[in-house]
């Protein structure tokens, strides 16, 4: 019973629940990523080599078939999503210095002492 309270606070930790959606949303990103590759950008770099099909370059060492023409697609794939999280790394840290920023321009709340001072000059006053 100890272990399956253990375990349900460590899920129910923020860090947990925010890494799962990353993973979740990283996975639905990667297939968009995949077809934008496969679907859009393979053929028409085939157009401009000349109409080589990626994924059927391959090369015959003894019996196996090495399939280099996925790997170079695998490779593409790969360097589309990290600069799509290149720039979205990039927006993210724009954002939270622009945030940052916001907050140090804002006016610093009172202190107390500040307050009661205040407090105290309105009441002589009157």
């Amino acid at each position: 019973m100890k272990a399956f309270k253990e375990f349900k606070d460590f899920i129910s930790k923020g860090n947990v629940m925010d890494m799962a959606v990353g993973v979740i949303i990283g996975g639905a990103f990667g297939k968009i990523v995949t077809s934008l590759v496969n679907d859009i950008l393979m053929p028409l770099i085939g157009i401009l080599t000349g109409g080589i099909d990626f994924t059927a370059l391959s090369a015959k060492v003894g019996d196996a078939e090495v399939m280099y023409g996925s790997f170079i697609q695998s490779v593409i794939d790969f360097l589309i999503i990290a600069l799509c999280i290149f720039f979205m790394t990039k927006a993210g840290e724009k954002l939270k210095k622009k945030q940052a920023e916001e907050a140090a321009a804002a006016p610093a709340a009172p202190t107390s002492e500040e307050l009661l001072t205040e407090i105290r000059d309105l009441l002589k006053n009157k």
